[in-house]
């Protein structure tokens, strides 16, 4: 199997979860965390499922599945039981619908599978063995972990930041490609690691201009 790589706008779609278990909790963490409206069916949830429930961050259906939990309004569908029938039953139904969905563990009943993410505010870096080996994906997520420090999240941030300032001086894209290159490789993402605030002002100013400072930019990131 040969998957496509693609990363989803979820942001206020609705995703229903059936399973509120280990499982289910981290899948049910990752559709918040990208802005989905969660619906979770399970007669038994962890206590981190059902306080997420009491502070109305999801809706939960504390019973066993139903066919019709799955409709056309549904975006996409985990199952995350340990049941195999039940998830055979949940991948049928929502195939009924031509619906995103993802059995934990269960390639044979999947039409998406989910990698191994770390995650950096905007910096996505996503670890896929194809399924063949979760364990070696995790390996490599956690190494990444450690090369891929906060930094990138302010880094990307102010990007964003400078980003926004040329295009609104109606600049074209490609003009400034060369000046993201040149700031990169001159080393800003050292500068902000240390904390070097004095250094990235004279950097963005040789580079962007003096009206490119870090103070002003992070009112704009704020």
């Amino acid at each position: 199997m040969k998957y496509y790589p693609v990363n989803l706008d979820i942001n206020g779609e609705k995703c229903l979860v059936v399973g509120g278990g280990s499982v289910g909790s981290r899948k049910i963490k990752t559709l918040l965390d990208c802005g989905a409206m969660v619906t979770v069916i399970s007669p038994v949830v962890t206590q981190k499922v059902q306080n997420l429930a009491d502070n109305g961050f999801i809706m939960l259906k504390k019973r066993s599945y139903r066919t019709s939990d799955i409709d056309e309004k549904t975006f996409l569908v985990i199952g995350a039981t340990d049941n195999d029938n039940l998830n055979r039953l949940i991948h049928k139904d929502a195939e009924h619908f031509n619906m995103l969905c993802n059995i934990a563990d269960r390639l044979e009943v999947c039409n998406f599978i989910l990698p191994a993410i770390v995650n950096r505010g905007d910096l996505i870096i996503a670890v896929s063995t194809s399924g063949k080996s979760p364990a070696f994906a995790k390996k490599l997520r956690q190494r990444l972990e450690k090369e891929y420090g906060d930094e990138y999240t302010e880094f990307l941030k102010l990007m964003g930041a400078i980003r926004e300032k040329l295009l609104s001086g109606e600049h074209e894209p490609e003009e400034h490609k060369h000046l993201f290159e040149e700031v990169i490789s001159k080393g800003l993402i050292e500068m902000i690691k240390d904390g070097k605030e004095d250094k990235i002002d004279v950097l963005l100013g040789e580079i962007f201009g003096k009206e490119y400072r870090l103070s002003s930019l992070k009112k704009k990131i704020e």
